[in-house]
C-alpha cells in the first residue's frame, strides 16, 4: 500500500541538466514528486546534443545549486561520471556508485537511497546490479527496459519502468488506464526519461497536459521513487 492507497504514480530523469528546473516547476505547479538521477563527477560541466539535425544544450547545474533546484523532491545516484558499468570492472562499478552517493548525500544533506544505470542500451546485467548489491548502499537502480504495465517487482535492483516518456502514445493510454484501474492489489506507474528531451521538439506542452491530466486524484499517491519503492 502506498499511505494508504492502492495506486502510485512516480517519475524518473536521468544525468542532472539544467532543464531538470523547468520540469520541476511543472512537477511542482501540479503536486508531483520526481527523482532525479545525477552525475556528481561532471556537474558545473556544459555541452550539448545533436539530433535529427538539432542542437540543444546538455548543461549540468553547478554543486552549489543542487539542494535549492531539487528541494522537494529525490536526487539519486547515476554514477560519478556516466559509464556503462558493463564495460567496466567490478572496482570501477563499486567506485562509480559509492562516490557518487557520497558526494551528493554532502551536496543534499541526506542519505542517498537509490539509482538508475547510466547510458542506453544494455547498460545492466546481473553482475552489475550483485556487485551494487554486495558493495553498496543502493536499495533500488533502475534501468531502462520498459514493462508497459503496472505491476510491482521483487528485485528492486533491476527495476524496470513503465514507459518512457517520449512514447507519448502509450504514456497518455497508460494514464488512462491507470486513472480508471480499481485495483484490489497495489499498482505502480512509473515514468522515466531525460528533461532535455522536452527541448527536441518542443514537447514541455505536451508534458504539462500529461502531469494535469494524471495530477491531484485523491486515489493516486504521488512519491518519489524511494517513496514508492521502500
Amino acid at each position: 500500500m502506498f499511505n494508504g492507497k492502492k495506486k502510485a504514480l512516480t517519475f524518473s530523469y536521468d544525468d542532472g541538466v539544467t532543464q531538470d528546473r523547468r520540469l520541476i516547476d511543472i512537477f511542482n505547479r501540479y503536486n508531483l514528486k520526481a527523482t532525479f538521477n545525477i552525475n556528481s563527477g561532471l556537474l558545473g560541466t556544459s555541452g550539448a546534443l545533436i539530433r535529427n539535425g538539432l542542437t540543444i544544450s546538455h548543461v549540468k547545474p553547478r554543486e552549489c545549486e543542487i539542494k535549492e533546484i531539487y528541494k522537494g523532491h529525490e536526487v539519486a545516484v547515476h554514477t560519478l561520471t556516466h559509464p556503462t558499468l558493463t564495460t567496466v570492472d567490478d572496482d570501477e562499478i563499486i567506485r562509480q556508485v559509492n562516490d557518487d552517493a557520497a558526494k551528493l548525500a554532502e551536496l543534499t544533506g541526506y542519505e542517498i537511497a537509490g539509482m538508475a544505470y547510466p547510458g542506453g542500451g544494455v547498460n545492466f546485467d546481473s553482475r552489475v546490479s550483485g556487485v551494487i548489491k554486495e558493495n553498496t548502499s543502493m536499495k533500488y537502480a533502475r534501468t531502462t527496459v520498459c514493462t508497459g504495465n503496472f505491476e510491482l517487482q521483487s528485485n528492486l535492483l533491476e527495476f524496470r519502468p513503465t514507459v518512457h516518456h517520449l512514447n507519448w502514445g502509450e504514456m497518455f493510454a497508460l494514464a488512462d488506464r491507470f486513472i480508471k484501474l480499481e485495483p484490489d492489489e497495489p499498482k505502480l506507474f512509473y515514468i522515466w526519461g531525460h528533461s532535455y528531451e522536452f527541448d527536441f521538439e518542443n514537447t514541455w506542452g505536451r508534458m504539462e497536459e500529461f502531469c494535469k491530466m494524471i495530477a491531484n486524484r485523491d486515489d493516486i499517491f504521488y512519491g518519489t521513487n524511494k517513496e514508492v519503492l521502500l
